[in-house]
């Protein structure tokens, strides 16, 4: 049984590996981008902050009103007025977005903890399952700058300023991005 795991766990590897060597092109626009959106985070902070609240809001009204109109005739389905009561409080919470961005920023410094320990778990993971691949370093510290992140905004709840949710997505961003841009491109200069 450990052997089959083991096959099973090295043949994932092995497909991740190719994956990033087939798409290195799209990993490194995609890196590239990320670096371009960090810096202008940290050019304009503020901006960046409440465009994140913006964006969010827009995002929640959306997906809000598309769930209630996957729920038009569905009214036997189960747990149909809990899919409904989460498509109201979706549009509710985005029009509040919307309406007052100022005082959304510590809904979304909550959401950015949770974004930056999530993608930082993540990239840990990648990096390690990439390991063999140059540069595979680089993305494992940028998942460990996305965890440090997460520690402190979380720290500083309370006395969270607007511009500093920008700030920290700035870093965030171009950290990924360059760990991102350099892998791919050590992928294709040894592919």
């Amino acid at each position: 049984m450990t052997m089959s795991v083991e096959a099973a766990a090295q043949a994932l590897r092995e497909a991740t590996r190719e994956t990033v060597r087939r798409y290195s092109t799209w990993y490194l626009i995609q890196g590239v981008l990320m670096v371009i959106a960090g810096i202008a985070a940290l050019v304009y902070p503020f901006v960046s902050s409440v465009a994140l609240v913006l964006f969010l809001g827009w995002i929640l009204i959306i997906s809000g009103i598309f769930q209630g109109i996957s729920l038009i005739g569905a009214q036997n389905v189960p747990n149909f007025w809990l899919q409904l009561v989460s498509a109201v409080l979706s549009i509710i919470v985005g029009v509040l977005f919307l309406r007052r961005p100022g005082e959304a920023v510590v809904t979304l410094a909550l959401l950015l903890i949770v974004f930056f320990m999530v993608e930082g778990f993540a990239k840990i993971v990648f990096s390690l399952t990439i390991r063999p691949l140059p540069n595979w370093g680089w993305v494992l510290a940028s998942g460990i700058i996305g965890i440090l992140l997460s520690f402190y905004l979380l720290a500083n709840l309370t006395t969270i300023a607007v511009w500093l949710l920008g700030v920290l997505l700035g870093i965030q961003l171009i950290c990924e991005g360059v760990a991102l841009s350099s892998l791919a491109w050590q992928v294709r200069r040894t592919a």
